[in-house]
């Protein structure tokens, strides 16, 4: 497993160039699509996403590692789909109206499709209304909404509203997070989850979705 061990310290390092050489290395050894994903590339992202929220690390380090991340991604797709991994769900996310913060929001994106769901990015500053009618038109399971100001945070409650005034509510799990957000606040708004990181936002989704 040493080469997994190596590309999840690539991704920590931001090493892009370091990607492009073990990730086809660790597919010529035999390794699976899902075993570089979730013990290389996912593993390496989520401990730069701890040190992140632990502001042990910082946005340029989050944006190179990102970076480094989306390229095994690339390298690796065309073996997940011949693996057959089978979609759990389906999900939209998007940072809140007013708020043009993506990082969190795409480490969180990464992190669900590791878990075979099915994600539309409707990227940043969304309204309330683009969540509920891609809810609709794509039949997603989940909403997944993401703030890093406390001046967006109210939109996400209306985000919930919008759901209810759809009639959609009972059939969607609206997911919050970002670093102003609590579980207080998930309370509050009448939403289904608050997570601190993109690790725990796919577990809590896989979670709603296979129960």
């Amino acid at each position: 497993m040493s080469i997994i061990n190596d590309i999840s310290a690539a991704i920590q390092g931001g090493k892009l160039k370091d990607i492009k050489v073990l990730v086809p290395q660790a597919i010529e050894e035999g390794h699976s699509a899902q075993t570089i994903l979730n013990d290389g590339l996912l593993h390496g992202m989520s401990i730069i996403g701890d040190r992140f929220t632990r502001n042990e690390a910082f946005v340029p380090e989050v944006l190179v590692s990102a970076r480094a991340m989306n390229k095994g991604v690339e390298l690796i797709k065309p073996l997940l789909a011949e693996e057959g991994a089978t979609s759990i769900g389906k999900a939209c996310i998007g940072t809140v109206e007013g708020d043009l913060h993506d990082i969190g929001k795409n480490i969180v994106k990464l992190m669900l499709e590791s878990r075979n769901i099915d994600v539309i990015d409707l990227g940043v500053d969304v309204p309330a209304d683009k969540f509920i009618q891609t809810a609709i038109d794509e039949k997603c399971d989940l909403i997944c909404c993401s703030a890093l100001l406390t001046t967006t945070m109210p939109n996400m409650e209306k985000v919930v509203e919008a759901a209810k005034a759809a009639g959609i509510r009972e059939n969607v799990k609206i997911m919050i997070g970002g670093a102003p957000v609590t579980q207080e606040y998930c309370e509050k708004i009448g939403a289904d989850a608050f997570t601190i990181d993109g690790g725990s936002a796919a577990v809590r989704a896989a979670e709603f979705l296979t129960a």
